[in-house]
This record gives C-alpha cells, structure tokens and sequence, in this order.
C-alpha cells in the first residue's frame, strides 16, 4: 500500500541519517559550522550564514606577529567550485601568491592589495578581483574585514602563502 512505501521510505531515511551520525559525518560538519547557519535546503544546497555569529580564527601567515583572522563558511563541502568567508586584518601587511581566483567585498575599514608596484585600495562597498597566478600583497594600515569568494572552492589547498 501507499502507507507502507512512505513508511518504508521515512525508515530508510532515518536510518540513513543515524548512519551518518554514527561515522560522525552530520557531528563533524556540525562542529565545522558553528551556529553561523542560518537556513539551510538540504535538497538544493541553498543556505545563509548569519555573519554576525562567524568567529574568525588567527590565520597563520608565515610571519610572526602577523593579525590576520579568517572563517571559511562556505567550502567545497557545500559547493563543489566556490567558497567563501570572512577575513578580518589589523595594521598588517604580508605577500600571499593566489593560485585560485578571488574576489575580495570589503565590508569596512580599508584593503589594499599591492601588486607590480601599484596599490589596489578598496574602501567599504568596494569589490576586488584577484585572478589566479597573481603574487600580491595583502595590507591594511588599520583594518579591513571583507568577504573573499574563491574558485575553485579548495582555495587553501591551492594557496601558496
């Protein structure tokens, strides 16, 4: 009967998801995210992120001294070629060689990227486009806190700081 197939199917589905908790799949991608999600579809892969509840975590740069934070909030878990977060910069200046594309969307306070000798100075509301194979250098004389969207989504396996 129509009962028992949807029966069957909801069982299944549970016991799927059990399965995935058991082998730590749903724990870990959990853990991964915080509460920063919002929504999230999980047919169609559409979610939010409630920036406000994003904790960035101390990015190492290769140099001491260094205040750099970021948060990757969007990985190649959710999105097979795109990612995305946060990164924050204090009165810091380091090299980086992209091997990914990015775009930087500056939220507040000032990025400037410097590259061939020529500074790339973005302001709030201002976007940055970084195409793969570009050696810059990230600065900020005070702060920058902006949203970086990379492709492909691996960008820090790509990354050659």
């Amino acid at each position: 009967s129509d009962f028992a197939g949807k029966r069957f199917t909801m069982v299944r589905d549970l016991r799927s998801y059990i399965e995935g908790v058991l082998n730590g799949e749903q724990v870990i991608a959990e853990m991964q995210k915080g509460s920063f999600v919002k929504c999230r579809d999980e047919k169609s892969g559409v979610m939010s992120i409630d920036g406000s509840k994003v904790v960035m975590e101390p990015f190492d740069t290769g140099r001491s001294g260094d205040k750099v934070w970021l948060k990757d909030v969007f990985t190649s878990k959710e999105n097979k070629n795109l990612a995305a977060g946060l990164m924050k910069i204090e009165q810091t200046e380091f090299p980086w060689t992209l091997n990914y594309d990015e775009v930087d969307y500056v939220i507040d306070g000032q990025l400037t990227i410097r590259i061939n000798g020529c500074d790339i100075v973005a302001n709030a509301g201002d976007m940055v486009l970084i195409p793969a194979g570009s050696n810059i250098v990230f600065s900020a004389l005070d702060h920058a806190r902006f949203v970086y969207v990379t492709y492909p989504a691996n960008w820090s396996q790509q990354a050659e700081g």
